[in-house]
């Protein structure tokens, strides 16, 4: 269902009447003029920034192709400078929690019709995607790139270029100090926002929200609301997980608005953002390295990979000091994306994206040997590890 505030020209369209008085003031001919003025306020008062709708192949209620209303036509966004930043705000303005990813190049299938915006700018704090800068409605075809002297002509061949979301949906993080990856937990219920009560929250609860919001892995379940109190409604207690769940509401817990608790006790998660732990025989604190990129999770390839590195990833994850620092994908090999590759950390880093690095999908190497250069390019067969002193060494 899309909410909608409507203009008195939309409501006047869709009613299908011409004068908002003659139908809605005719019983007060006296007073007719009045009562239109009025109407008219209230109208002007509704009156929409835009609205918003997810739409296409696999959409739901928080994911999908990103459709607005103007002019009374729906008409789709094109995906020049499209980011999370931009996708944040549809999410808000859905009341589907935190932006997880940005879709371009039609994820969710080619829409029809009118394309009417390209070049959105938004700062992530907007209330509606209308208030995001952009060069204007309808003009999706006014961009040139300049490249070697010369001017070239974009041509964003209409829907092939679509965005989409995908949104976090019925969980988000928000309170004083709360990132996108910290925050106060806070769930969507009966159209409402409600906050859930720390009475047995833990790790096990919190790494199920961490991966929910793509967050990597849970590093504390901060007491006492410790984010700042909630208001409102408090939807969950005694929540239960066993930490592999893929999402909150799978977890055992006490009923929706079931509680005896007071927003005092409001229930937080610090997750390790952008970079977690994963393969076989992985723990919280040893696996193979994974690192959150362009809204895609990859791996690290271990050329030059050291203790020093394993320090920086080791600390990022609250795990202690590294152990090891395992290579030739002593976790597993991972899938799809490898991000970084000739890691070069001092150890004093704070995470690993401050390292030296040779470029994000820059994994390529040659290496120099009696007198020839020889491509290396193992792929994920050489995924970068650790294992960290939060666990024993395997």
């Amino acid at each position: 269902m899309v909410r909608m505030l409507l203009s008195s020209v939309q409501v006047r369209k869709l009613l299908n009447i011409h004068d908002t008085g003659s139908l809605l003031c005719s019983f007060v001919s006296s007073m007719k003029s009045f009562c239109v003025r009025m109407f008219e306020n209230i109208f002007h008062v509704l009156s929409f920034s835009d609205l918003i709708r997810l739409v296409g192949s696999g959409s739901s209620r928080c994911s999908g192709r990103v459709e607005i209303f103007h002019n009374n036509i729906w008409g789709t966004v094109s995906d020049s400078n499209w980011n999370l930043n931009d996708a944040e705000v549809v999410c808000r303005q859905l009341n589907c929690g935190s932006a997880l990813e940005a879709t371009q190049s039609s994820k969710f299938g080619a829409g029809t019709g009118q394309v009417w915006l390209t070049g959105v700018t938004c700062s992530g704090n907007e209330s509606s995607l209308s208030e995001c800068q952009h060069p204007g409605w309808g003009n999706y075809y006014n961009y040139y790139n300049y490249y070697n002297n010369y001017y070239y002509y974009y041509n964003y061949y209409g829907h092939y270029y679509d965005v989409g979301v995908i949104c976090s949906g019925d969980i988000r993080l928000v309170g004083s100090g709360s990132t996108q990856c910290s925050g106060r937990v806070e769930v969507y219920h009966s159209n409402s926002w409600g906050t859930v009560c720390d009475d047995g929250w833990d790790l096990s609860d919190a790494e199920v929200v961490c991966r929910q919001l793509n967050c990597g892995s849970a590093l504390e379940v901060p007491p006492s609301a410790h984010f700042g109190a909630g208001t409102g409604q408090i939807w969950l207690d005694h929540v239960t997980c066993s930490g592999n769940e893929s999402s909150l509401a799978e977890c055992q817990h006490s009923g929706f608005g079931s509680n005896t608790c007071e927003h005092g006790q409001d229930a937080a998660v610090i997750c390790s953002d952008l970079i977690r732990l994963a393969g076989a025989g992985s723990s919280r604190c040893s696996g193979r390295v994974e690192i959150f990129h362009n809204n895609i999770w990859g791996t690290v390839f271990d050329f030059n990979w050291d203790l020093n590195d394993a320090e920086v990833v080791c600390r990022q994850l609250n795990c202690g000091s590294a152990l090891q620092a395992p290579q030739s994908a002593y976790f597993g090999p991972g899938t799809g994306q490898i991000w970084l590759g000739d890691v070069t950390c001092s150890g004093n880093e704070s995470s690993l994206s401050e390292c030296q690095h040779s470029g994000w999908g820059n994994y390529y190497y040659y290496y120099y040997n009696n007198n020839y250069y020889y491509y290396y390019n193992n792929g994920h067969y050489s995924d970068a590890g650790v294992i960290c002193s939060g666990v024993k060494t395997v």
